[in-house]
């Protein structure tokens, strides 16, 4: 039975670095749970945010507010600009280049 329950929400696109075995393995848990590679990382995280008790305590405290992003969050077309065109995806990963033209 698997652990994660994928549900609908609204999304951002941001950029994270996985180790090759750690990407291979939500493919295959994306596939074993019939949902997207995306669903499962999300999932995942909130499971652990949850889970751990440390981390609750934390976002309690002033400085939990004060934390800087590091996340790198694409921005969307602006309104009235062209859709960019589909970029290849590999086992469910987005590859160097395509993120390197998305930056440009």
């Amino acid at each position: 039975m698997p652990l994660l329950e994928i549900n609908q929400s609204r999304h951002i696109c941001a950029s994270v670095r996985l180790d090759e075995t750690t990407a291979a393995q939500v493919d295959q848990y994306a596939a074993f749970i019939h949902a997207s590679a995306d669903d499962v990382v999300d999932k995942a995280l909130n499971y652990v945010f949850s889970k751990d008790r440390d981390f609750q305590d934390f976002l309690k405290t002033p400085h939990a507010k004060q934390v800087s992003p590091t996340l790198r969050v694409r921005k969307g077309p602006a309104k009235g600009a062209a859709e960019q065109p589909a970029r290849k995806l590999v086992a469910g990963v987005e590859s160097t280049a395509s993120v390197r033209a998305v930056k440009a």
